[in-house]
């Protein structure tokens, strides 16, 4: 049995945890009660750490509260620079020394028993794998949800390319509650008044010509991420950034890596759980669900929703957040038999249902709860299918010679994001109250581009689509290829592979990728239904993962490797595997613009001609994780 809700809760709000430097850092610590006095109790109990950037009160507060009455010390902190906490923000690259130090102050603390295990989800997971670089001693256990693992190769950046995302961020909940906003109520307003869908459609941004430019600290590091993209450049190699490079000194203690199928940490998820798997001796779990990035708030118990998008899964999908992670701190810190049958892997496999129309408009692609010993699991058949010229793709590899397909890339007219594996493409409802009238806090976000699985068409609310509205394979700059109807359903889990052998006109260009589970036309999808699954860039002067920038040669063919992020689905029978190749996908990525100038900030644009080969010597071609049925 996980533990009951015994105690009453002693808060102490605002203690100020010193740091090496001296930084001093705001920490709300919640410690058991006794229920009749309301007075903290003397035995020491095993504690909780949760690091955020969004303020550690209200929902925050509200998980202290919840894990405290079940016998947990609980401290959630201010990052540093943010809201309460001194010090000046510069995203990630202080908190491996302040997550650090703020493990081993509280397991110093007379209520802790010397145990600390780490919460937190999306900031909250990128602060966690970061302390774990610098393995402290008292460090005993992680539950990490939905953080990054190589901010240049997936999450800041993505093979060359830049996830505006972050842009989005800076404007919104990242720069709206920085210091310099929280004092001066001017720069909040104007950050307020930003809708950051008229940023993307004017930028690129330029430095000082943006309200960023009243938080100097927040435009440079939005600048820095937008505009290197070596790894030579110091701020990829940070610990806080990359934590791949420092896998092996990382802490050994039991950790849940947990994300989703439809979450921007989809693959880093992936990749640090097989990664750390294999190195430590602990115990290391992987836990996907269909869902998109974040939970659903307290008190809400579902892991999310039952849908993604356009995409309805049944309620089979939800699992209790809080439960989970409470089962998981109750095996490793109060050794309780909660855990103790939780396999190795345990995820979703989406695409089971039967692609109905439900009550509110969704269509059921359904799913069901799989478990295995390790990711990728074992029984995979990676299986390739190729592109031929007919548009055709299938795992009969291409004979002919010299077959291409070309098209012209305008970056001034993107391929439009239409959902996908998408957080914080945000921005906030323009109102005419001032703040005082309707405060930041409580006004809503608006989403950009969509999270999670839609029809691939574009619609009135797509960000750079103009009528007529209609599906994006009917782009002249978007090459289809597709599986004749299956005879049987075809079941994927893990990672995917995409090769596309092309060449362009120019010094630079993109090439994009997307899986795509097509559904046959139906009475209640008169049009089909073209489920997006996963998808990924390249960037060609950054092609192959390389280092350090290489211009292309105008009609060269080269290599553009990408990885969309993992995925685990069922291609039923009747259904079409299909996948779309381009050189865009606006806004999920920043738009190349052909010229090889600047990777961000470039105010010339270039018209590209990109082939796409598909004949024996240059067989474009994408590897699926297939499953035997």
């Amino acid at each position: 049995m996980v533990s009951d809700p015994e105690y009453a809760v002693h808060a102490e709000l605002n203690v100020m945890v010193e740091t090496r430097d001296g930084t001093r850092l705001a920490t709300d610590v919640y410690r058991p009660a006794d229920p009749d006095t309301g007075e903290p109790i003397d035995d020491p109990k095993p504690a909780l750490l949760d690091r955020t950037p969004y303020g550690k009160r209200g929902r925050m507060e509200r998980h202290g509260e919840w894990y405290a009455e079940r016998g947990y010390v609980v401290a959630i902190q201010d990052c540093r620079g943010r809201f309460d906490s001194e010090g000046e923000y510069y995203i990630f690259v202080d908190e491996p020394e302040d997550g650090y130090d703020t493990v081993e102050w509280l397991a110093d603390r007379d209520y802790c028993d010397g145990q600390v295990g780490t919460i937190g989800t999306s900031y909250g997971a990128w602060v966690q794998n970061a302390l774990a670089t610098q393995d402290p001693p008292s460090l005993e256990a992680m539950f990490v949800n939905q953080g990054a693992a190589d901010g240049r190769k997936a999450t800041f950046r993505h093979n060359g390319a830049f996830e505006l995302r972050w842009l989005c961020w800076a404007f919104t909940l990242g720069g709206g509650f920085a210091k310099r906003a929280l004092e001066d109520p001017d720069v909040q307003q104007r950050l307020a008044n930003v809708d950051v869908r008229d940023v993307l459609e004017n930028g690129p941004v330029q430095p000082g010509q943006s309200p960023l430019r009243h938080i100097p600290d927040y435009e440079e590091w939005a600048f820095d991420i937008m505009t290197q993209g070596s790894a030579s450049d110091e701020l990829w190699q940070e610990p806080g950034v990359n934590f791949e490079t420092y896998y092996d000194q990382s802490a050994d203690v039991p950790t849940v890596y947990a994300g989703a199928w439809y979450d921007s940490y989809t693959k880093a998820t992936c990749d640090n759980f097989e990664a750390l798997s294999e190195r430590k001796d602990s115990d290391h779990f992987l836990l996907m669900g269909p869902w998109t990035h974040g939970w659903n708030s307290y008190p809400l118990p579902s892991w999310n929703k039952s849908y993604s998008g356009e995409l309805e899964f049944g309620e089979d999908c939800l699992q209790d957040y809080q439960e989970t992670r409470l089962r998981f701190f109750d095996h490793y810190l109060k050794g309780k038999e909660t855990w103790a049958d939780q396999p190795t892997v345990q995820y979703f496999q989406m695409g089971t249902g039967d692609g109905s129309r439900t009550r509110n408009g969704r269509l059921f692609h359904g799913g069901e709860w799989r478990s295995d010993e390790a990711w990728p699991l074992p029984d995979t058949e990676f299986r390739t299918y190729y592109v031929h010229d007919d548009g055709t793709l299938s795992t009969d590899e291409p004979t002919v010679e010299d077959a291409a397909t070309s098209y012209e890339f305008d970056p001034r007219d993107p391929v439009p994001t239409v959902g996908g594996n998408c957080s914080s493409y945000i921005t906030y409802e323009q109102r005419d109250e001032n703040l005082i009238e309707y405060p930041l806090s409580e006004r809503k976000l608006q989403d950009i581009t969509g999270r999670g699985g839609f029809d691939q068409r574009t619609r009135p609310d797509t960000l750079g689509a103009e009528p007529p509205y209609g599906p994006l394979e009917e782009r002249n700059d978007v090459l289809v290829f597709r599986t004749p109807p299956l005879e049987q359903d075809l079941e994927i889990a893990g990672p995917i592979r995409v090769r596309v052998y092309g060449s362009t006109d120019g010094p630079d260009t993109d090439f994009t990728a997307k899986l795509i589970d097509e559904h046959p036309p139906s009475e209640e999808f008169p049009n089909g239904f073209a489920v997006n699954c996963c998808d990924s860039i390249c960037r060609g002067r950054y092609r192959g993962y390389r280092d350090e920038p290489d211009p292309l040669e105008p009609g060269e063919v080269y290599e553009f490797e990408m990885e969309p992020y993992p995925t685990a689905n069922v291609f039923r029978e009747g259904h079409r595997i299909r996948l779309d190749l381009s050189s865009s996908n606006y806004p999920r990525y920043d738009v190349n613009h052909n010229t090889g100038g600047p990777l961000y900030g470039d105010r010339e644009y270039r018209v590209a001609t990109n082939t796409v080969h598909h004949d024996a010597t240059y067989p474009t071609h994408v590897e699926l994780p297939v499953q035997p049925r």
